[in-house]
């Protein structure tokens, strides 16, 4: 039977684990803010590739540092008592891995399917993330913004994920993000794009549709 795909990339934070933004989300009920205000608070414009503090950390412009100083005195400005950090901190990362996807992508390498992680993450993240997952084993190619200077949605990122994974066409690849941004990114470039939620299960379920018609 003749595929229609040779490749799937996978975004990592709201994908293999919960998202951060249901954390911030959280946070701002806590807060009794809407969490549309905190949410740009701290990541900015998400859907675009802009020069906020939290973009500039996912290109390796800024250190975490400067970062988190910079969202709390914009916070500050807003009324609001902000720190990320402490968000961060509180998520449960390592517990919350979604063993379905990793084997899911395991059955994709076995079926000689090209992979990638394309991640918007920081340089002071990695120590934190990577051995949550067992990258060599299950991808081709593991591009994060941070050590490329490229985020998502910038279509430069997606261009240099194909490259890695053997230069397979955006038409031929299957692209999954917990970002409606990202997702829609990667489908105007010609990719299949696939918006993860809470439930893993639903995302996989429209996986095996696309790759089994």
């Amino acid at each position: 039977m003749t595929r229609r795909f040779d490749a799937v990339l996978l975004d990592f934070g709201g994908v293999f684990t919960p998202s951060p933004f249901g954390a911030f989300e959280a946070a701002a009920e806590q807060l009794g803010a809407p969490p549309a205000q905190v949410l740009e608070l701290v990541f900015g414009p998400y859907d675009r590739d802009t020069d906020h503090p939290w973009h500039r950390l996912e290109r390796g412009e800024l250190g975490f540092v400067e970062t988190r100083r910079d969202i709390m005195s914009r916070a500050a400005d807003a009324g609001l008592e902000l720190d990320p950090l402490r968000i961060l901190a509180g998520m449960s990362m390592g517990g919350g891995v979604r063993q379905p996807l990793v084997e899911r992508v395991r059955a994709l390498r076995r079926d000689d399917y090209r992979t990638g992680l394309v991640t918007n993450n920081a340089r002071e993240f990695g120590a934190s993330w990577r051995p949550l997952l067992p990258l060599d084993e299950l991808f081709d190619a593991v591009v994060d913004s941070s050590e490329v200077g490229m985020r998502k949605p910038d279509p430069r990122i997606f261009a240099l994920a194909l490259e890695r994974v053997g230069g397979v066409p955006a038409s031929r690849c299957v692209f999954l993000d917990d970002y409606e941004g990202n997702v829609a990114a990667a489908e105007s470039l010609g990719m299949a794009g696939i918006r993860v939620g809470e439930d893993v299960e639903d995302a996989i379920a429209a996986l095996d549709r696309l790759l089994e018609d």
